[in-house]
């Protein structure tokens, strides 16, 4: 709520009639005649104390207001908006109270009214509602707010005497508890929302225990700061903590970014390597697997399967040649027969050698 200009507690209002007021009239009226004027006078007489009881028998309740009906004193009931009867003559005596509209107590500053969209405050020196001990024996300046609404007109009016006095008092008293429960950092920073929502149950348990009709609808810390003569050095000792927070997340930002990817690679590596690693041993039982047919059928047939190697491992070896030259030994230096690099080993023809080459 912006508005943080003092409220007012809406005053009782009631419609109860001046007895005096009827009286003189009467007396007026007994004392201008008699005698033939005698009928008119006890007429106008009956007129009025029709009109009276008329009048002082309706009344009507604001929307945003509870009546408290008193008969002879006596508490009968609560009426909400509307149009409501009542026994005339002061037999019975309303007290209308509105019960919509949030009312608002101010600590360690006043409000005194708004000017365009500023909210203006008054000088006055009211820090003795704000200076508190926290904690660890240091003094913080706590200005707040408690905003509330009255709940129950008839515990209002006739539960308490002095129901905004009451309220000031115990919100004094919870908020310096609450505030003396923690350290003075905290107060001064992070534990703003904290204080006041713990300061505000526990305002609304006692004023329950008082049972006055009130009900808590927030309350709002304002400024909350170091006194004057120690603004300096408590700005210096802030931002170093801000440096520190901000030193600490670029830190962590550090660590996530460089840490999950580091853990990507090294896991990439030791899959590459489980896969490398199988690979191996599959090649490894293949070529055992190989070996093993190969030696069963060389057993069966050694010349055969031998020639059948040699031929294997030369159409291998040509296989991954570009261009080969054959040379006849029995000529002297180095003579080329043939070369060519445009065909393929596999298709070159090699003319006649002799046996045993």
């Amino acid at each position: 709520m912006n508005d943080h200009r003092i409220h007012q507690v809406p005053k009782h209002s009631n419609n109860n009639v001046d007895f005096d007021q009827i009286i003189s009239d009467l007396k007026k009226i007994f004392s201008g005649g008699g005698g033939n004027n005698g009928g008119y006078v006890g007429g106008a007489i009956a007129l009025l104390l029709l009109v009276t009881a008329v009048y002082t028998s309706i009344y009507k309740v604001k929307y945003d207001e509870q009546a408290v009906l008193l008969r002879l004193g006596k508490y009968i009931g609560t009426k909400n908006s509307g149009l409501h009867f009542k026994l005339p003559f002061g037999i019975d005596q309303i007290y209308k109270v509105q019960v919509t509209r949030t009312l608002q107590l101010e600590f360690g500053f006043r409000s005194t009214g708004q000017s365009g969209n500023r909210t203006t405050y008054s000088k006055k020196d009211v820090s003795h509602e704000s200076l508190m001990l926290t904690g660890d024996l240091n003094v913080a300046d706590v200005e707040w707010a408690v905003q509330y609404k009255i709940n129950d007109a008839w515990k209002y009016l006739f539960h308490a005497k002095d129901v905004e006095r009451n309220i000031r008092d115990v919100s004094m008293s919870i908020m310096r508890r609450v505030v003396g429960d923690r350290l003075a950092s905290e107060v001064l920073t992070t534990g703003r929302v904290e204080i006041a929502t713990e300061a505000k149950v526990l305002t609304q348990q006692i004023l329950d225990q008082y049972d006055m009709g009130i009900h808590i609808e927030q309350v709002i810390l304002q400024d909350v700061n170091p006194p004057d003569p120690v603004k300096p050095a408590f700005n210096l000792v802030n931002a170093a903590k801000q440096e520190q927070e901000q030193a600490i997340n670029n830190a962590e930002r550090e660590y996530n970014r460089v840490i999950p990817e580091a853990r990507g690679k090294a896991e990439k590596l030791i899959s590459d390597a489980n896969a490398y690693s199988i690979d191996i041993i599959n090649r490894a039982k293949g070529d055992a697997s190989q070996f093993n047919s190969v030696l069963k059928e060389y057993k069966k047939a050694p010349k055969i399967t031998r020639q059948r190697l040699y031929i294997d491992t030369m159409e291998e070896i040509f296989s991954n040649v570009d261009h080969f030259v054959i040379v006849d030994k029995n000529i002297k230096g180095l003579l080329p027969l043939y070369s060519n690099t445009q065909i393929k080993p596999s298709t070159a023809v090699v003319g006649p050698h002799q046996e045993g080459e």
